[in-house]
């Protein structure tokens, strides 16, 4: 988990969540310090503590993250293809905090049982886009959704509906050492994940694994390397069903236009993602 506590990434996000709401509504136009903190009912010296503390860059700055142009803008200058990510190595060597992955997938035979005979673990955490339903058995994370916007009732009736036919039980206290190395305080984190989906699905997010830290792709790109490039719309069928959202980025994934797209778990965390990793790796 990150270093601060739980209540401050919760609280955290929220602040970053209604700063994205106000970026949003003034069309474009780049607001003050002072009026962000006003907004936000805290004088421009605190919010400018607090905010900064969670993004690692100072609410000017963030602000220029947020801003759909800054997704044509890296798609633009800084979309790699997965051909190039994977020839030259791009792949896990960005920023710091890069996630280091090892990954196994369900066999497609058990996978259409439904999730039968298997055992899924969940419990609740903090995490840097608010609350966070984790998902996982003793091979791996199996899943992460983010509460914030779709709410906790919603995020869980999603994710158990994925595997119908498997026992689930409450475990918050197994998985933390799963969650302390996906969200690790420093350094790289190291996850584990077991992949349970379709094989057609499991292309798609071992593509998605692909894609740098700072970087982005577009849902054309992802079909053209898993060598069906007239399947976008599966594709992105494929990115949206991603059960193990961040560590799996489906969130690195736009449309060829620039456009950021839609979001499983709402746009605000997609947006606030990629800012935080632009923050990161500016």
């Amino acid at each position: 988990m990150n270093a601060m506590t739980e209540i401050e990434t919760g609280y955290h996000y929220q602040l970053m969540r209604r700063a994205i709401e106000l970026i949003d509504g003034k069309a474009g136009r780049d607001l003050t310090l002072d009026e962000i903190a006003a907004q936000m009912h805290m004088s421009p010296a605190h919010f400018q503590r607090i905010f900064s503390r969670w993004a690692g860059v100072s609410p000017k700055r963030y602000q220029q993250w947020l801003k759909l142009d800054h997704a044509r803008r890296l798609l633009a200058e800084r979309h790699t293809t997965l051909e190039t990510a994977d020839q030259v190595g791009l792949s896990g060597s960005g920023r710091l905090h890069d996630l280091f992955v090892r990954w196994e997938a369900m066999s497609p035979g058990d996978y259409a049982k439904g999730g039968e005979g298997l055992e899924i673990f969940w419990g609740w955490f903090e995490s840097p886009f608010g609350p966070a339903l984790v998902m996982g058995t003793e091979r791996g994370i199996c899943g992460i959704g983010f509460a914030a916007e779709t709410g906790a009732e919603n995020t869980m009736a999603d994710l158990t509906a994925r595997w119908p036919k498997a026992r689930f039980a409450e475990g918050a206290g197994a998985l933390t050492p799963m969650v302390e190395a996906a969200f690790p305080a420093e350094g790289e984190a190291s996850a584990k994940l077991f992949l349970i989906g379709a094989p057609f699905q499991i292309k798609v997010w071992e593509a998605l694994l692909s894609v740098p830290t700072g970087h982005v792709t577009t849902y054309s790109d992802i079909a053209r390397v898993i060598g069906h490039p007239k399947a976008v719309r599966a594709v992105g069928s494929a990115v949206g069903r991603n059960p193990i959202s961040w560590l799996i980025p489906c969130h690195r994934a736009l449309r060829k236009s620039g456009g950021l797209g839609g979001y499983h778990w709402g746009l605000p965390v997609k947006r606030a993602m990629l800012a935080w990793e632009a923050a990161e790796t500016a």
